[in-house]
């Protein structure tokens, strides 16, 4: 996924930009208020310091609830229960004091982008990736023009993929999606399917692993 990261502390900031970025975000920084409010439609989520040079986090996280839905998650060491309840009466979809360990951070993340974000696709859109395309609704996959025969689950599996193409999805929200509950059996099989799913497609860098954390199909 695509985060505006709001922090003007340089070390904070580059440590947190590096760990996303190492499970498969693209991750955009601003240190000032005022690039937040600029930048912030360009994100599918927002990580917001509250303590900011310019302004106060919370009047950034106000005007941006003015204008965008936008998923903020709010992360700061302002941990006072007066902070926390306005932040979340202005529109924070989640509220997080430092230090937060980064499996958490990650996720809180997650969870907000289920909670918040509709299907990526409509059910009867056809996704193309490279020269792959995968109808929805016909549950059909075709593969360099040749249909490639799939088992209900390793379709449904491809479908949520699918439907976020290009966007690193984790691994709990593909459990959650297909199976619904994510327990350590389901989990070994995902594994099996993704493995069945790249050897039938036959083009195995179309779906990566992003260590850690989970899937992406495409670039």
């Amino acid at each position: 996924m695509r985060v505006l990261l709001v922090e003007d502390d340089d070390g904070v900031a580059g440590a947190l930009a590096e760990s996303l970025h190492d499970r498969g975000h693209a991750v955009d920084r601003a240190a000032r208020g005022a690039d937040a409010l600029t930048r912030h439609r360009e994100a599918d989520l927002v990580l917001l310091d509250l303590g900011l040079p310019d302004t106060d986090g919370l009047e950034v996280l106000r005007k941006i609830r003015q204008v965008s839905g936008v998923p903020v998650v709010v992360l700061t060491a302002r941990g006072d229960e007066r902070s926390v309840v306005r932040g979340l009466r202005l529109g924070a979809d989640d509220y997080l004091t430092k230090p937060v360990g980064l499996a958490e951070l990650l996720a809180r993340m997650d969870a907000v982008l289920r909670r918040t974000a509709g299907p990526a696709v409509a059910a009867g859109e056809v996704v193309r990736v490279a020269d792959v395309e995968i109808d929805l609704a016909a549950r059909r996959v075709v593969a360099g023009g040749e249909e490639v025969p799939l088992t209900t689950k390793e379709f449904d599996v491809l479908a949520v993929l699918a439907a976020r193409a290009g966007t690193a999805v984790s691994r709990q929200q593909v459990l959650d999606e297909v199976w619904g509950d994510a327990y350590l059996a389901v989990s070994r099989s995902l594994d099996v399917h993704v493995t069945q799913l790249r050897a039938k497609l036959g083009r195995p860098g179309l779906l990566a692993t992003i260590r850690g954390f989970g899937y992406r199909l495409g670039e």
